[in-house]
Order: C-alpha cells, then sequence, then structure tokens
C-alpha cells in the first residue's frame, strides 16, 4: 500500500497517458472508404497498424520528451554550479538534443514505413 502513495503521481500520469492513447487510436478503428480501405479493413491490419503505429510514436515522443527534460534540469544545474563552462555546457547540450531528436525522428520514419509499406 505504501507503493502507491508514493508513487501516486506516476500512477496517475501513467493511467492519463494510456487514456490518451486509447482516445487517439479511436480513429483507427473507424470504417474506412474505399476498395483499398475496405480490403485492409476486412483483415483487421489497418486497425492493428495504426495502433502500433500510434503507441510507438508515442513511446518516443514520451522518451525523448523525458530525456530531453532530465539533460535541461542536469545543464541547467551545471551551469548554476559552474557559470564559466557555461559555453561549453550549452554546446554539448544542444548535441545531446539533436541525438535525442534524431532518435525521435527515425522512430517516426519506422512507423511510416509500417503504414504504408507492411
Amino acid at each position: 500500500m505504501k507503493f502507491i502513495f508514493r508513487h501516486k503521481r506516476l500512477i496517475c500520469a501513467l493511467i492519463v497517458a494510456l487514456l490518451t492513447v486509447l482516445l487517439l487510436a479511436v480513429p483507427a478503428f473507424a470504417a474506412g472508404e474505399g476498395a483499398e480501405a475496405a480490403a485492409q479493413a476486412a483483415d483487421g491490419s489497418l486497425g492493428a497498424k495504426a495502433l502500433a503505429a500510434g503507441i510507438a510514436v508515442g513511446l518516443a515522443a514520451a522518451g525523448g520528451a523525458v530525456g530531453m527534460g532530465i539533460a535541461t534540469a542536469k545543464t541547467t544545474e551545471s551551469i548554476s554550479r559552474q557559470p564559466e563552462a557555461d559555453g561549453k555546457i550549452r554546446t554539448t547540450l544542444m548535441l545531446g538534443l539533436v541525438f535525442i531528436e534524431t532518435a525521435i525522428i527515425y522512430a517516426l520514419l519506422v512507423v511510416i514505413l509500417i503504414i504504408f509499406v507492411l
């Protein structure tokens, strides 16, 4: 029971994230127009692809956002401790943020390939 009270915010955030993913996945299950959409909807792959794509991009964006937040917080702390090194610290931060954003863009490209190629 102590676990629930200690991590109340985390549990609430996870519930909100799950409900958001489910809400965003609703259009994936809607009936599409046209012969191609009807053929894909018949075997159920369209909805599964859309759901998988939404979850993949959501997880990539959430992970990237957490990583960027932690990196920014640590950068702010280190600049406040050593103000004379703020140029090097900011350069390293920007390089790290670029790498994090690149990983998110790669996840988006994989999702686009899943939707349109598979």
